[in-house]
C-alpha cells in the first residue's frame, strides 16, 4: 500500500499545479511555439493554464492511439486529437483534480469545434499506469477504510484494480507523449515510470518526450527545495541519464528530436534546458535466424547500434526478420541496404535485393 501513499514532493507538485489550474503561473513553463491552426479549436482557458517546454504532438501521425502523460488542462491532448484525426484516439493522464476539471469541461467544446470526439481523461500517476485513481476513489466511497483491517483489505482491492481493470493495458498505445512532466516524478520512482512507458506501448510504438534536463547532477539541497522541484527543475535528470533511462527500459533508436542550445535556467552553476527525445519499442532480435544481410552505407566509418552491434561501412552482416524491420524503419531508414539470402548451403548462397520500403520499388524485383 505504501506505493500509493503520496510523497512530500508529489504533494508539492499536486498543490502547485492545482493553483496553476486556477490562474496562470509564468515560472512553470518555457516559451513554446505551437501550430496556430490547432489552437483555434481549443478554449483560451486551456491554453492559458497549460504548462510545458516543448511540442511532442508534432511527431504524431493520423490514426494513432496516443497517451499523454501529465496532460494538465489538455492542450497537447486537444492538439493531438486533431493530428490523429477521427480514426485516432487520445488518452490524457493527470493526478490533479483541478487540471482534470478544466480538461474534461473543455473536451465537449473541442469535439464540437473539430467535428468528432476522440479524447478522454483519466486520473492516475504516470509511474503507475495500471491504477485508475477514479476507480480507487469509487471503491473507497463504496467501502471506506474504518480500521487497520480495512487498510489491509484496501491493499488487496488496489491489486485487483491493477490486474482486472488496468487504466492502461499492456501493448495498447502507438505513441506516448509528455510535456515537462517526467522530471516531476520522485527520483526513486523514475525507473518504474520508464518501465511503465515500455509496458503500455505496442511493438513498433514510440515515446516522444519533451522535458527539462541538466548538464550535471542536481545538488541535494536543490532536490529538497519543493519550489524548485514542482517548478520542473530540481527533479531534472542529466542529459546522459535521461538517454540511459530509456535504454535501460528496453527502448532503441533513441535520439534527440530537439535540443535547445540556449539554457532555460542556470542555478548554482547547473544548466537546465529543454529537449525532446524519441525512443522506440521493438521486438527482441536475439537468437534470430539470419535471412537477410544488411550493409551500412555511411557516411560514418563505423557506428554502434542499441544492441552493441558494430556496423562498419560497406561490410555485410547477417540479420533476422526483426532486425530487418528495425533497421529499415525510422530512425535508421536510409542508412542500410539489404540483401535477401536463399539456399541452405552457405557455400551456395544466392542474393536478391530487398527494398527497405515497397514504395521505393519501381516494379518487379528491381529498385530504382
Amino acid at each position: 500500500m505504501s506505493e500509493i501513499i503520496e510523497s512530500s514532493q508529489e504533494g508539492a507538485v499536486r498543490d502547485r499545479y492545482a493553483k496553476a489550474a486556477q490562474s496562470r503561473e509564468q515560472a512553470l513553463c518555457c516559451p513554446v511555439d505551437y501550430d496556430p491552426q490547432y489552437l483555434k479549436a481549443i478554449p483560451s482557458e486551456v491554453i492559458e493554464r497549460d504548462y510545458g517546454c516543448g511540442d511532442p504532438s508534432r511527431y504524431l501521425n493520423p490514426g494513432e492511439t496516443v497517451l499523454d502523460l501529465g496532460s494538465g488542462t489538455g492542450k497537447i491532448c486537444f492538439i493531438a486529437s486533431q493530428v490523429v484525426g477521427a480514426k485516432g484516439r487520445v488518452i490524457g493522464i493527470d493526478m490533479t483534480d483541478d487540471m482534470l476539471e478544466v480538461a474534461r469541461r473543455a473536451a465537449p467544446e473541442v469535439a464540437e469545434n473539430i467535428g468528432y470526439a476522440n479524447v478522454s481523461f483519466r486520473k492516475g500517476r504516470i509511474q503507475d499506469l495500471k491504477l485508475d485513481l477514479d476507480d480507487l476513489e469509487q471503491s473507497l466511497s463504496e467501502k471506506p477504510i474504518g480500521d487497520a483491517n480495512g487498510f489491509l483489505e484496501l491493499e488487496e482491492r488496489v491489486e485487483r484494480l491493477r490486474s482486472e481493470q488496468p487504466m492502461i493495458e499492456d501493448d495498447s498505445i502507438d505513441a506516448i507523449v509528455s510535456n515537462c512532466v517526467l522530471n516531476l516524478v520522485d527520483a526513486d520512482k523514475k525507473r518504474l515510470m520508464f518501465s511503465e512507458l515500455f509496458r503500455v506501448l505496442k511493438v513498433g510504438g514510440r515515446a516522444v518526450i519533451s522535458d527539462i534536463v541538466s548538464d550535471q547532477p542536481v545538488t541535494e539541497k536543490m532536490m529538497q527545495d519543493a519550489e524548485l522541484w514542482s517548478g520542473c527543475l530540481s527533479g531534472a535528470m542529466t542529459e546522459n541519464d535521461f538517454l540511459e533511462a530509456f535504454e535501460n527500459a528496453g527502448f532503441y533508436g533513441i535520439r534527440f528530436r530537439k535540443f535547445d542550445v540556449e539554457p532555460w535556467r542556470v542555478i548554482d552553476g547547473v544548466v537546465f534546458r529543454s529537449v525532446t527525445i524519441e525512443a522506440l519499442k521493438g521486438i527482441s532480435i536475439e537468437s534470430e535466424e539470419a535471412i537477410y544481410e544488411a550493409i551500412y552505407q555511411g557516411p560514418f566509418k563505423a557506428i554502434q547500434d542499441e544492441d552493441g552491434q558494430i556496423w562498419e561501412r560497406g561490410q555485410r552482416q547477417p540479420i533476422g526478420e526483426a532486425a530487418f524491420e528495425r533497421l529499415k524503419a525510422s530512425p535508421y531508414s536510409g542508412s542500410f541496404a539489404f540483401l535477401g539470402l536463399s539456399g541452405s548451403d552457405s557455400k551456395q548462397i544466392e542474393y536478391q535485393a530487398v527494398p527497405a520500403n515497397s514504395s521505393d520499388c519501381c516494379s518487379g524485383d528491381s529498385c530504382c
